[in-house]
């Protein structure tokens, strides 16, 4: 704290010092705080995450990737389009509006209509 008060001494005036240096050393810690957290959190959710190679795994992960192209394909033309060019392709909505010849705002109501169909197929999205 004392280091960024030396850094800015052109900046504090002398009867704001004190404050400053409370205020830094405060911010400092909630950051050493945040840190600490998005570690821990890091650390459990590794420890926690399952086996990419267990049986079990591998079944609940074919068993959704069979649900989710049931419902991609139920999905009408132009929502599975729209999804599909905007969550694998990576294309804007933007883009996707000029390729379809349709307004952005066309493309919004598409692709929620689309996450909404998703959401009520596909239990745990």
């Amino acid at each position: 704290a004392f280091v960024k008060l030396w850094e800015n001494c052109a900046k504090v005036a002398p009867e704001k010092a004190k404050a400053f240096v409370y205020k830094v050393a405060n911010n400092l810690y909630l950051n050493v705080l945040k840190a600490e957290k998005v570690r821990l959190n890091y650390a459990s959710n590794a420890s926690t995450s399952s086996n990419p190679e267990s049986p079990d795994f591998l079944m609940e992960e074919k068993e959704f990737k069979e649900k989710l192209d049931r419902a991609l394909n139920s999905l009408p033309e132009n929502q599975r389009t729209v999804f599909l060019l905007n969550r694998i392709d990576g294309k804007k909505y933007a883009e996707i509006a000029e390729m379809e010849g349709v307004s952005v705002k066309a493309i919004e109501k598409r692709m929620h209509l689309a996450l909404k169909t998703l959401r009520e197929q596909i239990d745990g999205i």
